[in-house]
């Protein structure tokens, strides 16, 4: 059985570098994905995951090991997003941005036929393209929870606010991006 979290947590806190890798390669994938959604930007996701990697190696004495450490570790890569988008972004984060190219990843276990791949892949396209014309605090909550698989409880935690704001919230997003789905369908326009 491999190491878990708290070993890794508790070599980190004596100094072990080699901790950090470990833990890196356990969280990358979740948090750059993560990331990648609040800024639209693979090199600026990049440059927050490693400052994100840093913060926790000066920070992992402040870390409470009664606290998740997933949560504490998207707080701090989320406090990092948020910093940068106010000094590079003035704009209201509540805004929705510009629709852009954006993909979403296809991590399918089985590898199905070319015809099924290839709507699987429009279909993808489409909800990723309208995620992205939804205001940040909908993206988020729509991100945690059906791309980073948290609970309800675990975001509110993340994003410090009553459970009932990330229900809310989250219905709104769905609602939204339902919405949204609804017109290019009628319009036509779906990839």
């Amino acid at each position: 059985m491999g190491v878990s979290v708290e070993d890794e947590l508790t070599r980190l806190r004596k100094g072990d570098m080699d901790a950090l890798g470990a833990l890196i390669e356990q969280h990358q994938a979740r948090l750059y994905r993560y990331l990648l959604r609040l800024v639209h930007d693979p090199a600026t996701a990049e440059d927050l995951f490693q400052h994100t990697w840093i913060r926790v190696a000066e920070k992992i004495r402040s870390y409470d090991p009664k606290r998740s450490f997933d949560n504490w570790l998207f707080t701090v890569a989320r406090n990092l997003a948020f910093d940068h988008m106010r000094r590079y972004r003035p704009e209201s984060l509540d805004e929705p941005l510009p629709s852009g190219e954006s993909r979403v990843e296809m991590l399918a276990s089985e590898s199905p036929g070319a015809m099924e791949e290839m709507l699987g892949t429009e279909r993808a396209a489409s909800v990723g393209a309208a995620m992205e014309t939804l205001p940040l605090i909908f993206r988020e909550v729509l991100s945690l929870r059906f791309e980073e698989d948290m609970k309800l409880e675990e975001i509110a935690g993340l994003l410090q606010i009553p459970l009932s704001t990330v229900k809310s919230r989250l219905r709104r997003a769905l609602e939204e991006l339902r919405n949204i789905l609804g017109d290019q369908l009628k319009q036509g326009t779906t990839r």
